[in-house]
C-alpha cells in the first residue's frame, strides 16, 4: 500500500488505482446508507402522509446529532492511518479503545437528546398527532445511537488500517436488514401492532445494533485484526488520549453541521415562496447529494492514503497522492457535470411529472452542475489536509465559505433586488456556488501549504539523520 509511486504518468495511473481500491467500497457503502433512507421515506409514505411529514421532521433533528457526533469519532482514521503508515500497528488497540470510550459517551449524550425532543417540536407549532408521532419516532430511534457511535468507531479504525471492503458489506447487510424490518413494524406483522413511521425508528434502531454487532464479529475474526488486543485487556478512559481525538475530532464534526444545516437554513428562508419551489429544490438536493458521494468516497480514501503516508515519513509521496486524487476528481466531476447538463430534464422526470416544479428543478440542476467543480475540489481538498491532521483551519474555512460567503450571496440574489430582481431558489443555489467556489479555493490554497511544509520538515529531518 505504501510502496514509492514515480510522478510521471504512469505513477499517476498507479495512484488512482491505490485511491480507488479504497474508495469504491467507501462508495458502495455510503450508497447503501443513503439507501435506507430512500427506503425509509417509501415505506412510511404507503403508511399515510403524517407518517412520512412525521419521519421528514425527525430525520431533520437526528440527522444533524449524527454528523456532528460521528464527525468527531472520524478522528479515529487518520490517527489509526498514520501509526499504520510508521509501522506501529501494536498501539492501535489503545486509539480504537480511546475511541471506543468516546463513542460510548456520545452515544449516551445523542440518545439523551433524542429522547427529549419535545422542547424542540413545541417551537414548530406542529398539529398534536404529527407532533406525538415525531417525537415517538425520535424516542425509537435513539436506541440505537450507542451502537451507531460504537459502530463509528469500529469504521474509522478499519479505514485507518485501509480496509474498507468489509464496511462496504456491512452496510450492504444493514440495507438488507432494513426493508423486512421495516416492513415489520410499519405494517404490524409477526403478531406486532401496526407502527406507521414509528415503526421506522424501531427498525433503524435495530440495524444499527446489527451493524455494531457485526463490527465486533469483523474486528475478533479478521486477520488483520486477530492479533491485535482491540478488546483485552480493556484500559480505563484516557483523559489525555481522549482529548487529542476530541482536538482533531471536533472541528470535523462542526463542519460537517455546517454545511448541512445550511441547506436546512436555505429551505425556511425559501418556505414563504411556496410548495412548487421546495420541491424544486428539493429534488436539486437529492440528486447533488447523490453525485456528491462519489467525491466524497475519493476525499475519505485520501485521508486514508494521505495519512498512511505521512505516517511513513514519505511527505514527498503524500503530497504526490493528494494532487493526484484531487485531480481525478475533477475528471469525475467534468463527467458528472456533462451528464447533468445533457440529462437534466430525464432526472427530473425521475422525480416528478408535474410541470411546473420540473421546470424550476431543470434551471436549478444546471446552476448546480456549474459547482460540481468547486463542490469535487473543496472534499476532496479538505479530505486530504485530514489525512495530515489538519482540522481546525479548514473549520474555519468552510464556515468563511458557507456562512460569510455563499449564505448571505444566496439571500441577497434570492430575496433582495440588491444586484438585479430577487431570483428565489435560483439566486441561493447561485450564492451555494459562490461559497462552495471561494471554499474551494481557499482549502486547495491551505493544503499546498500544508503538504510542502510537511515536505520540507521531512527534508529536513532526513538530512538532520545523515550521517
Amino acid at each position: 500500500m505504501l510502496n514509492p509511486t514515480p510522478v510521471t504518468f504512469l505513477g499517476r495511473k498507479a495512484e488512482v488505482r491505490q485511491l480507488m481500491l479504497l474508495a469504491w467500497p467507501i462508495m458502495i457503502a455510503q450508497i447503501a446508507q443513503n439507501s435506507m433512507g430512500f427506503v425509509d421515506t417509501l415505506m412510511s409514505a404507503r403508511a399515510g402522509s403524517e407518517d412520512l411529514a412525521a419521519i421528514a421532521l425527525g430525520t431533520s433533528l437526528w440527522i444533524p446529532v449524527y454528523l456532528a457526533f460521528s464527525g468527531i469519532l472520524m478522528a479515529v482514521t487518520p490517527t489509526v492511518a498514520h501509526l499504520v503508515g510508521g509501522k506501529k500497528d501494536v498501539e492501535t488497540p489503545g486509539i480504537f479503545q480511546q475511541g471506543i470510550w468516546l463513542a460510548f459517551l456520545l452515544g449516551i449524550i445523542s440518545f439523551w437528546l433524542l429522547q427529549n425532543t419535545d422542547p424542540v417540536l413545541s417551537l414548530l407549532s406542529l398539529e398534536d398527532s404529527l407532533q406525538d408521532k415525531t417525537r415517538r419516532y425520535l424516542e425509537a430511534i435513539s436506541w440505537g445511537f450507542p451502537a451507531l457511535m460504537l459502530y463509528q468507531t469500529i469504521r474509522g479504525f478499519s479505514e485507518g488500517f485501509g480496509k474498507t471492503r468489509a464496511i462496504m458489506k456491512i452496510a450492504l447487510l444493514a440495507l438488507l436488514f432494513n426493508i423486512p424490518l421495516n416492513y415489520i413494524f410499519i405494517f404490524g406483522k409477526f403478531g406486532l401492532p401496526a407502527m406507521g413511521g414509528v415503526g421506522c425508528g424501531w427498525a433503524s434502531a435495530i440495524v444499527m445494533w446489527i451493524m455494531f454487532f457485526t463490527g465486533v464479529s469483523y474486528t475478533r475474526m479478521s486477520s488483520q485484526f486477530k492479533p491485535l488486543p482491540l478488546w483485552r485487556p480493556w484500559h480505563r478512559p484516557q483523559i489525555v488520549s481522549m482529548v487529542q481525538l476530541l482536538r482533531l475530532g471536533t472541528p470535523i464534526g462542526i463542519a460537517l453541521l455546517i454545511e448541512a444545516s445550511m441547506f436546512s437554513v436555505i429551505a425556511l428562508l425559501l418556505a414563504p415562496f411556496g410548495e412548487v419551489t421546495l420541491a424544486a429544490h428539493q429534488i436539486t438536493i437529492s440528486y447533488t447529494g447523490m453525485v456528491f458521494m462519489i467525491p466524497l468516497s475519493i476525499a475519505m480514501a485520501l485521508t486514508i492514503r494521505v495519512g498512511q503516508l505521512q505516517g511513513s515519513g514519505n511527505s514527498q509521496h503524500a503530497r504526490f497522492a493528494a494532487m493526484t486524487g484531487i485531480g481525478f476528481t475533477l475528471v469525475i466531476a467534468l463527467i458528472t457535470t456533462m451528464l447533468t447538463i445533457l440529462l437534466a430534464q430525464q432526472i427530473t422526470r425521475l422525480y416528478i411529472d408535474d410541470v411546473e416544479i420540473a421546470s424550476l428543478a431543470v434551471l436549478l440542476l444546471m446552476i448546480a452542475a456549474l459547482f460540481q467543480f468547486s463542490d469535487a475540489l473543496q472534499v476532496s481538498a479538505a479530505g486530504a489536509l485530514r489525512g495530515y491532521k489538519d482540522t481546525f483551519i479548514p473549520l474555519l474555512l468552510v464556515f468563511v465559505s458557507f456562512w460569510v460567503i455563499g449564505l448571505p450571496a444566496g439571500y441577497l440574489l434570492g430575496l433582495t433586488d440588491v444586484f438585479r430582481p430577487a431570483m428565489g431558489a435560483a439566486g441561493f443555489w447561485y450564492g451555494l456556488l459562490i461559497g462552495l467556489s471561494a471554499g474551494a479555493v481557499m482549502l486547495m490554497t491551505r493544503l499546498n501549504r500544508v503538504s510542502k511544509n510537511a515536505q520540507s520538515l521531512s527534508h529536513s529531518t532526513h538530512i538532520g539523520n545523515d550521517p
